[in-house]
């Protein structure tokens, strides 16, 4: 488990409250801000692939994990703004993660025998 993320993500978390409040308009504007980071390693990804003929090539891998990072961030932050523990409902939804793995891993070595 990363131990800079939380910290960080409750820095940011208060410059933005003291800044721009921490209203509704604010809950969304966090929201969306992890759509945009979404479309910005989208974008990325689309460079490395050179998939825009006028383009080419435009972007690296690092460029997109840099951009993927940016999505881990923004969604932090944001998380903050649906509950109280962001770390305790991250660490429940990768449990459940995990228990959906081992239950489809044990299923899928039962149909192997």
């Amino acid at each position: 488990m990363n131990t800079v993320l939380w910290p960080v993500a409750a820095r940011l978390v208060a410059a933005l409250n003291a800044a721009n409040g921490d209203g509704e308009q604010e809950r969304a504007m966090r929201l969306l801000k992890v759509t945009e980071e979404a479309g910005e390693a989208a974008a990325a990804y689309i460079g490395v692939t050179g998939q825009n003929p006028r383009k080419d090539t435009t972007h690296t891998a690092k460029d997109v994990a840099d951009e993927l990072c940016d999505v881990i961030i923004a969604a932090a932050v944001a998380l903050h703004s649906f509950t109280e523990h962001p770390p305790a409902a991250l660490d429940l939804k990768l449990f459940t993660a995990a228990q959906r793995l081992n239950a489809a891993t044990a299923a899928g070595q039962q149909g192997a025998r």
